[in-house]
């Protein structure tokens, strides 16, 4: 199931203002089709929630060094 939400509801969801979201964010993190849609060819923007939650653990690990005693270091 895929749930959509406008910009509010996802700068809630990672503590971002909306109009952060809107103007910096969707120019250059956000890919259209894949985290956001345009419903109808209209102005509204809805955002893909389980693909923007999903490319942020993704680029989380990808951040992390693995340490020996089994812990991981955000570095």
């Amino acid at each position: 199931m895929i749930t959509y939400i406008d910009a509010q509801e996802l700068g809630t969801r990672i503590n971002y203002n909306a109009r952060y979201i809107n103007g910096v964010l969707r120019g250059k993190c956000f890919i259209e089709g894949r985290h956001y849609v345009r419903p109808f060819g209209r102005r509204k923007i809805l955002y893909i929630w389980e693909n923007i939650e999903s490319d942020m653990a993704v680029l989380m690990k990808r951040q992390s060094i693995p340490m020996a005693n089994g812990g991981v270091f955000h570095g």
